[in-house]
């Protein structure tokens, strides 16, 4: 078992979601919950892709990381 990250961004009709590690695989869903299980088939998808080119498959080496910035004139 390997371990991508996700990006799942909201919109006002749906979510969608892309993995860094893995150019070109995406996925749209309805909730976050349906966005994720759609990622899961997207990933396994796109590596049994991969591996039928005969492609490595990349390890996971993207992170994420919340950073606090105070902003211009504010009182926080």
């Amino acid at each position: 078992m390997q371990r991508f990250l996700i990006i799942i961004e909201e919109d006002s009709r749906n979510y969608s979601a892309y993995v860094p590690d893995l150019p070109g695989c995406v996925a749209t869903g309805h909730s976050r919950e349906e966005v994720e299980e759609n990622m899961r088939k997207a990933i396994s998808m796109h590596i049994q892709g991969m591996l039928e080119e005969n492609e490595e498959i990349p390890d996971s080496h993207t992170i994420a990381q919340y950073i606090d910035v105070p902003l211009p004139h504010s009182a926080a």
